[in-house]
């Protein structure tokens, strides 16, 4: 199967132009997103609208393609914020940038929130290869499926990827951030984000294979042909 087009399954966080108007766009007196931290910790409002309208997009959809819960996006990117008012999560400027700052911290909430929902629900212990094979069911090839169908089959596969695989996915393939970026979210060393990323894309190759082995080579060209 080809590379996973993964960028298809949200919708892309709008870049700014590097031409001429995006540079008179950046005046000098523009604040970083460093020095809105610090005005908003001394109590200035507008510095707190302006990360917000910054960052909020990516905070919301970070925790929106990790849980598949919008009321849950909705709640932890008011956590973060809230978090950042109180001071109890702490920039540091030395270890990286604030938007990689400001997932870290989401990451923290939205797993804690989902640590605490899989203990609410009978949990069935199941290796990764057999939860795979029930993604995509033996009499709904993608094939015939249509666009937005297949899209959605990808969406639920991502999200029953166990967590340590589905944040890399959503860091690294839909926030488009960096090994190093992620590492220093997730806190851990580039090569295990390298790794684990690996090892995220073949699951997620394996669940969107049909349940019938023998369509297998069929299936997997015609899917790659779903995402051309």
């Amino acid at each position: 199967m080809n590379r996973i087009n993964f960028l298809e399954l949200f919708p892309p966080m709008k870049r700014i132009n590097s031409g001429p108007t995006a540079f008179r766009m950046m005046q000098p007196d523009t604040p970083s997103d460093s020095e809105l931290i610090r005005s908003l910790l001394a109590g200035n409002e507008q510095a707190l609208a302006t990360l917000y309208g910054r960052r909020q997009g990516a905070v919301y959809r970070f925790v929106l393609q990790m849980s598949g819960s919008h009321t849950m996006a909705e709640d932890v990117t008011q956590e973060v914020f809230m978090a950042l008012i109180r001071g109890d999560a702490q920039y540091d400027p030395e270890r990286g940038s604030v938007a990689a700052f400001m997932l870290g911290v989401a990451r923290n909430f939205v797993l804690r929130r989902l640590r605490y929902q899989q203990s609410l629900v009978p949990f069935e212990d199941q290796t990764e290869e057999s939860q795979a094979s029930h993604v995509v069911s033996a009499d709904g090839p993608l094939d015939q499926l249509s666009r937005s169908e297949t899209i959605e089959t990808v969406r639920r596969a991502v999200l029953s990827l166990p967590p340590h695989y589905r944040e890399i996915v959503i860091l690294c393939e839909l926030q488009e951030m960096s090994y190093a970026e992620a590492a220093v979210i997730l806190g851990c060393a580039v090569g295990t984000v390298r790794s684990r990323l690996h090892r995220a894309r073949a699951i997620l190759i394996e669940k969107l294979r049909p349940v019938k082995e023998e369509d297998a080579p069929d299936a997997e060209a015609r899917s790659a042909r779903c995402f051309a």
